[in-house]
């Protein structure tokens, strides 16, 4: 208790002695000091109270900017460039901060204004669509920005899908970079076994006849063997005897169906059966 009142009685003489007070006042200086010149080293490096426009670039072509900058001491930088193929190359679409007519808002001679900027021209790279469905092969290309032209194959076995992709006319390798907006032309298998063909009437006709007679019905063909013939010759004046399927007035078939034919060069006008 005795070393408590004696530490503070010390401290109180202490507090009310001049060395004290020459020193309290020597840091109070400085430290009002340091404030000051922060406070206008801040003022200075921050243009305190100064308020500039912010000009309206949008829709002006950036090349012919620097005027206009200038006029007002500001400065800009391309963000980067956006595709519209529709304005001209370099036209301003976008800027930050916006015009102070818009948003009240002032800066200050230290502020760049970043702008966005049109470009007609863009590359994509080309998707390998190959026995890739066409629903599958068309979204693709429009979410690149891709047209497409589409023609018909016919197919049995790629039914809907991609067989070939070409550019220009000639194929195009997976991931090589072309202008956004080209024309890329598909070529697309297409089933056509559900479309229904009435049987053909081949009996008595030679394998010439038969040939002229399947090429105007769609994708239909023919499978011969020959009965009595030796030579090439016999073949030719050979005639249908039998066919599978058979002949029925107005029964169909698929359109790419195969029809066996036995052709006899002894026809005499009767089909006859192959012997067994």
């Amino acid at each position: 208790m005795q070393s408590e009142i004696g530490f503070l009685k010390r401290l109180k003489l202490f507090v009310q002695s001049k060395h004290f007070w020459k020193h309290f006042s020597f840091i109070t200086l400085v430290y009002l000091f340091i404030v000051f010149i922060t406070i206008f080293y801040l003022d200075f490096k921050t243009n305190h109270g100064e308020k500039i426009k912010v000009p309206s670039l949008v829709g002006k072509n950036v090349k012919k900017i620097n005027s206009i900058m200038e006029s007002v001491g500001l400065n800009y930088e391309i963000l980067d460039s956006v595709y519209y193929p529709k304005l001209k190359e370099g036209t301003i679409i976008s800027q930050d901060p916006r015009p102070t007519d818009s948003t009240h808002v002032y800066v200050k001679s230290t502020r760049v204004i970043k702008v966005r900027v049109s470009k007609k021209y863009e590359l994509v790279e080309v998707p390998s669509l190959i026995h890739r469905s066409e629903r599958f092969a068309i979204s693709v290309l429009k979410n690149r920005g891709l047209k497409y032209q589409i023609s018909y194959k016919p197919s049995s076995e790629a039914n809907g899908a991609v067989l070939e992709q070409t550019y220009k006319g000639s194929k195009i390798k997976e991931n090589k970079k072309i202008l956004k907006g080209s024309l890329i032309h598909l070529v697309v298998g297409k089933n056509e076994a559900g479309m229904p063909i009435q049987i053909p009437n081949l009996i008595g006709l030679t394998i010439n006849e038969v040939q002229i007679r399947l090429n105007g019905m769609g994708r239909l063909t023919y499978f011969p063997s020959f009965i009595n013939c030796i030579s090439t010759a016999d073949s030719t004046v050979a005639k249908v005897i039998s066919q599978s399927p058979e002949y029925i007035e107005g029964q169909t078939i698929p359109s790419n169906s195969t029809i066996t034919i036995q052709l006899d060069k002894n026809y005499t006008g009767t089909p006859q059966l192959s012997p067994q």
